[in-house]
């Protein structure tokens, strides 16, 4: 049996712990697609095709050193929609903190009232990735901090360009 997982999020930017979710992720299941939202509803920093290019360059390790198992794609239409059209049965959700799981319980309900064969799964953040948070990453990087212990070098450069008025 073929277990295709979905791990959704803004990703805005990826971050060092969204890169621990993935790692850990693809090992439960035998594909994994990083699935990335086009929010209206958020403010976003980075462009949709901006966003997957980062991740794409962030997984490019893992796809390779996996055969392939590890794909981006974006996505604009209900999460429940997007998994049952990838034909997979499992939704990868991180989890940081206590207000982190009562948000994502709630989704995970209703996401299981929307269609019952699909199953979240919560993976702990590791102990040094619980407190990073791209919101977080944005704001010291906005306010001239370093970022380079939250994120990987290519995405602290996309932030510095951005942050400074170069893209």
């Amino acid at each position: 049996m073929n277990r295709t997982g979905v791990y959704p999020g803004t990703f805005d930017p990826p971050t060092n712990g969204h890169q621990d979710v993935i790692r850990r992720a693809i090992r439960l299941v035998d594909n994994l697609i990083v699935a990335v939202v086009v929010d209206p509803g958020k403010d976003t920093l980075f462009a949709i095709d901006e966003r997957v290019a980062m991740l794409e360059a962030e997984i490019a390790d893992i796809a390779d050193g996996d055969g392939g198992r590890v794909r981006v794609q974006p996505f604009d239409n209900l999460l429940m929609d997007f998994v049952a059209e990838a034909g997979a049965a499992i939704i990868i959700r991180g989890l940081r903190a206590v207000s982190d799981f009562e948000y994502e319980f709630q989704m995970a309900g209703m996401n299981a009232r929307l269609n019952p064969g699909v199953e979240t799964v919560f993976l702990m953040a590791s102990d040094k990735h619980q407190f990073i948070s791209s919101k977080l990453v944005k704001e010291i990087g906005r306010l001239g901090g370093d970022v380079g212990h939250f994120v990987s070098p290519g995405v602290r450069e996309r932030l510095a360009e951005r942050q400074c008025g170069g893209g």
